[in-house]
């Protein structure tokens, strides 16, 4: 169930986080994708601008029929046309300061290619030596059918494994495209997906590493939780078990000797009242544990006085611990006072000190301190006898736990006593808690502030 409930708990954590990293890293990209487009669009309208320039237009080279160009209508500026552009413009000049004013000012590749209205090659212009195949290539890459009469159009695509935008000019006689080399910026984009891609994965992996760590430790107190309550249920189920069987067996004695007096029947009577009254005892300290849980907010704290509380337990058990053959001693510090519930407080005391008196051992001894520490009171009820073992001194206080349950019966215990001191020292934010030496006796500590 609780693998379950952590799988669960990882698949939840797991998809939410990655759909926010898939709305950042989408938010990232479309960031980038336009400002790489932005910055594409301006470069090529730059290019555009250039090659519309009359200034350029005149010094651009011209073959022998006074057109611009070289060669048949549909040659290019590769042949002897080529070889009449400046230096400048062939070593690829931007037109900045030092260079070629006539060069285009692009930063990457570009080229030029002007056709009449049937989209049919009439001059074409490049700072490299083109293949006349190629500027055909790339003219039939143009999306034809989108152009039109007077507004620009642009577009993107990919020839020879190179990426190329470019803007569609009309004009009265044909159209002007200008081209430029786009790789660069459509690898920025390439390279930023598989970036988002690993970095993502490797992500997702630490992530579902952490998620499930912390989903253990989260599903532990769950988990302890649960395993307790189970015991629990066992455990009052086995405590109530015990005195019902007994009932029922001298239930049944009864049943069996109907016609004998009552008065020859008392001792299974007696019986059958002991074992009510244990129950009794015992359902009422299972109704206290839940009524504290359930009370948390409501229970009403105050100043009292410790030390009056701590004598007002000790002075009327003084005969009943004498009558067992065990000293008492004890030592309170006068008018210690703490802040909290004073009939709970006056319950945990009894629970100790009737504890410590009930394991005592033979003529033993029991000890009561109450004494201020720093800025609380400590109270400390000890007594001599076999002790604690170390196994079960952080269990002691769970509910129905004794270390001997044969023993613990024989006193008339149900291992709730120490869980209801527990269960109340925690609602004051104090802490109760025990130090054994097996073999000399055990102490009990309460600290209250």
């Amino acid at each position: 169930m609780f693998k379950k409930l952590r799988n669960r708990f990882l698949i939840v954590n797991l998809v939410s986080i990655s759909i926010m990293m898939l709305v950042a890293f989408a938010t990232i990209y479309t960031i980038t994708y336009q400002n790489v487009q932005r910055e594409t669009s301006m470069e090529l309208y730059k290019v555009s601008d250039f090659y519309h320039s009359p200034y350029n237009s005149s010094k651009m080279p011209r073959g022998e029929d006074g057109g611009i160009g070289t060669g048949s209508g549909t040659g290019s500026s590769t042949g002897a046309g080529s070889d009449s552009l400046p230096s400048d413009a062939m070593g690829g000049n931007n037109g900045g300061p030092g260079g070629d004013p006539n060069s285009p000012p692009a930063r990457s590749v570009s080229f030029m290619i002007k056709t009449d209205d049937q989209w049919k090659i009439t001059d074409t212009h490049s700072r490299f030596d083109m293949e006349d195949t190629f500027y055909t290539e790339a003219l039939q890459k143009v999306d034809q059918n989108k152009v039109g009469d007077s507004e620009r159009q642009t577009g993107q695509f990919a020839l020879d494994g190179t990426d190329w935008a470019y803007v569609v000019d009309p004009s009265g006689d044909g159209h002007m495209i200008v081209f430029i080399d786009v790789t660069a910026q459509q690898g920025i984009l390439t390279n930023l997906i598989y970036t988002f891609a690993v970095v993502g994965l490797v992500m997702l992996i630490v992530i579902y590493f952490l998620s499930r760590y912390f989903a253990n430790r989260s599903i532990a107190p769950v988990r302890e939780a649960f395993e307790k309550q189970k015991q629990f249920i066992g455990d009052a189920s086995h405590e109530l078990k015990t005195p019902l069987a007994i009932i029922n067996t001298n239930a049944d004695v009864l049943l069996a000797n109907q016609e004998d007096t009552i008065a020859n029947q008392a001792k299974w009577l007696h019986y059958i009242k002991s074992e009510t009254e244990r129950m009794t005892g015992l359902t009422n300290d299972l109704l206290y544990l839940t009524q504290m849980d359930d009370s948390r907010s409501t229970m009403i704290h105050a100043k009292f006085n410790m030390s009056d509380a701590v004598e007002s337990i000790i002075l009327p058990m003084e005969a009943v611990i004498f009558e067992k053959n065990i000293s008492l001693d004890y030592n309170i510090e006068p008018n210690l006072m703490v802040h909290g519930n004073s009939e709970q407080i006056k319950q945990v005391i009894l629970i100790l000190l009737d504890n410590a008196v009930k394991y005592s051992g033979p003529k033993g001894s029991v000890n009561v301190t109450l004494q201020r520490q720093n800025n609380d009171v400590m109270l400390a009820v000890s007594n001599t006898g076999d002790g604690i073992a170390p196994e079960h001194l952080d269990r002691i206080f769970d509910r129905f736990y004794r270390t001997d349950s044969s023993r613990a019966r024989k006193h008339g215990g149900h291992g709730l006593g120490l869980a209801i001191a527990r269960s109340i020292v925690d609602q004051h934010k104090g802490e109760v808690y025990a130090r054994s030496v097996v073999g000399e006796g055990a102490t009990f500590y309460v600290r209250l502030s």
